[in-house]
């Protein structure tokens, strides 16, 4: 995709490692001018480096934040076109003895939160170019039950009703809504689980195979879409089948 993004502006959250650092690489490689978003000063200060961008200091959680970061990029680049909403952190607690408060709204803060807020800081941005394209990271815990984290589950099957809702909505004013949903990708995400993954012979999803796909997801024309990455299949978006619409009997 060398050269389909010149001229364009991207923000990339959570860009400091993982899926982010890869899609802010691939990106910046495809012609974007890229300010890379992380609590991770180094980190995005090297990624910064690396794709000749800006990196700006960024807790996702905070929606003065969010408002910050995206007044620092049109200050500095006039304008944003495309903004990656990545930044995600595991759960580390469940809804039995284990729950944890802190943890709790730390993820649901950097998972949903960030996104929402995201949204609604870039959008007056994205109004003034004509449009734009918002691409959430959700996961493919968005689409399925997750027994082992129900809350990680939760907040991502969130983003997925988010990117299907605000698909549609944003249309109008040509601002497409997408979200990308890996299984078990390279990212810090799946640290305490690696063990357990090669255990069972589960393969890893390289970070570069997402950021493919979200770059596929930029560049094509739909809105509303949840693309699913897994091994061995080509990302595409997932079908959302049966659902009862109002009305309509269901079955017993």
């Amino acid at each position: 995709m060398a050269g389909a993004f010149e001229g364009k502006v991207a923000i990339v959250t959570g860009a400091a490692s993982g899926l982010g650092r890869a899609m802010a690489l691939s990106l910046a490689e495809a012609g974007a001018r890229v300010v890379v978003a992380d609590l991770d000063a180094q980190g995005g200060r090297e990624v910064a480096d690396l794709v000749d961008g800006d990196f700006r200091a960024c807790d996702v959680s905070d929606l003065d934040a969010n408002r910050a970061l995206v007044e620092f990029t049109r200050d500095r680049h006039g304008g944003v076109d495309i903004a990656l909403l990545n930044a995600g952190v595991a759960t580390g607690c469940g809804v039995g003895e284990d729950f944890a408060p802190a943890r709790y709204r730390r993820a649901m803060g950097a998972n949903l939160d960030g996104v929402v807020f995201g949204t609604h800081a870039v959008l007056p941005a994205l109004r003034a170019r004509g449009g734009g394209s918002i691409v959430a990271t959700a996961s493919l815990a968005g689409l399925a039950a997750v027994p082992l984290d129900p809350l990680y589950a939760a907040n991502k099957h969130a983003v997925v009703g988010l990117a299907r809702s605000l698909g549609p909505a944003l249309a109008p004013e040509n601002v497409r809504f997408n979200a990308v949903c890996p299984g078990f990708a390279e990212s810090r995400i799946i640290d305490p689980l690696r063990d357990m993954l090669s255990e069972r012979g589960l393969p890893v999803i390289p970070a570069q195979a997402v950021a493919d796909a979200v770059l596929r997801i930029v560049s094509g024309g739909g809105t509303g879409e949840c693309w699913f990455v897994q091994p061995g299949r080509e990302a595409e978006p997932f079908r959302f089948r049966n659902v009862p619409g109002p009305g309509e009997p269901v079955g017993v």
